[in-house]
């Protein structure tokens, strides 16, 4: 068993372990017993009664958060051309050329946070699936990141403001940062309600039974806090 300090100790033991707690019940609790020194990243998990074997039951998409993560977003754009200079003026981080597509594939390199591309440049990056794929900044159009050149303002932009990616992994978990231990519970509650009505539109349909069996709210350093995932699952995002 892996050696606590006092102040996860000190936290453990003002959680009800055997209570599912209400959404703001947990997000009130969390704000509390968060006290890092640093910002403390929050974040929702999911453990889903899907079967990852199957295809239809692969749970993957973007959600927009209202009020973003936090954090200042790097983006990654694949273009050439006039596509380039689409993402240019959109704001793009940094425009990748061939240069930077081999740094990714030789070194591994990876210092931005979204990658988006144009259809047109899959010939060039499909090679870098496995650098890429991995931190799941691969471009695809099920994720909204391969897009054509005339919506790359729009992609930028949503990028910019919050969208993520998420995806359930082997063992049907799905794992989504929802913002900073500084939001406010307001801003914390609407970014779950983005999140938790993401998943419930996604429920495929061939799963039969419960389908979030079970949602986990944490921090960075703090212990988990048992979530009602029905009373999740009624949450409604921000108009």
């Amino acid at each position: 068993m892996p050696k606590h300090g006092k102040r996860y100790i000190e936290a453990a033991s003002r959680i009800d372990r055997n209570k599912l707690y209400s959404p703001e019940e947990a997000v009130k609790l969390l704000k509390e017993i968060a006290t890092a020194k640093f910002d403390e990243t929050v974040e929702l998990h999911f453990r889903l009664g899907v079967d990852p074997r199957h295809a239809e039951q692969q749970i993957r998409s973007t959600v927009l958060l209202p009020h973003g993560l936090g954090k200042e977003v790097r983006i990654l754009v694949f273009a050439e051309g006039e596509a380039a200079r689409i993402a240019e003026e959109a704001g793009a981080d940094i425009v990748a050329d061939d240069e930077i597509i081999a740094k990714i594939a030789n070194e591994g390199w990876v210092d931005f946070d979204v990658a988006l591309a144009v259809p047109e440049m899959m010939r060039k990056i499909g090679r870098l699936g496995k650098v890429l794929g991995r931190r799941g900044l691969m471009p695809n159009p099920k994720a909204g990141t391969l897009v054509q050149p005339e919506d790359l303002p729009r992609a930028i932009q949503e990028a910019r403001a919050g969208r993520l990616e998420f995806r359930n992994d082997r063992t049907a978990n799905v794992h989504v940062p929802i913002g900073k231990a500084s939001f406010s519970e307001q801003m914390l509650l609407e970014n779950m309600a983005a999140v938790t009505d993401a998943i419930r539109r996604l429920r495929p349909a061939s799963v039969k039974g419960t389908y979030v069996k079970r949602l986990v709210l944490t921090s960075t350093m703090s212990p988990g806090i048992r979530v009602d995932p029905n009373a999740a699952l009624d949450m409604r995002p921000p108009e």
